[in-house]
């Protein structure tokens, strides 16, 4: 498993098609691999297991989200009055 996650971060391009989001507009697209990075690296951290299946998230993100959003909520999540469940 953990070398398909491998050959499929490397053949990586840019964020697939998600059903969940099929219109046009993409910020809840980018607002949900936002936290669904997070709450994975929180889960399997807790685990503590490898967080190599959670860069999936990471890439889709950076891919859609504006940089500035980007970091408002890394900065945002640092003060902890981040307004996601996480």
């Amino acid at each position: 498993m953990a070398d398909d996650i491998q050959t499929k971060l490397q053949s990586y391009r840019t964020a697939p098609f998600d059903a969940r989001f099929p219109n046009q507009n993409q910020t809840r697209n980018c607002w949900q691999n936002y936290l669904d990075y997070h709450r994975c690296q929180k889960a399997l951290t807790a685990k503590g297991t490898d967080i190599t299946p959670c860069d999936w998230y990471m890439r889709v993100y950076k891919s859609i989200c504006p940089g500035s959003w980007v970091s408002k909520w890394d900065d945002q999540r640092a003060e902890g009055n981040f307004p996601g469940k996480i």
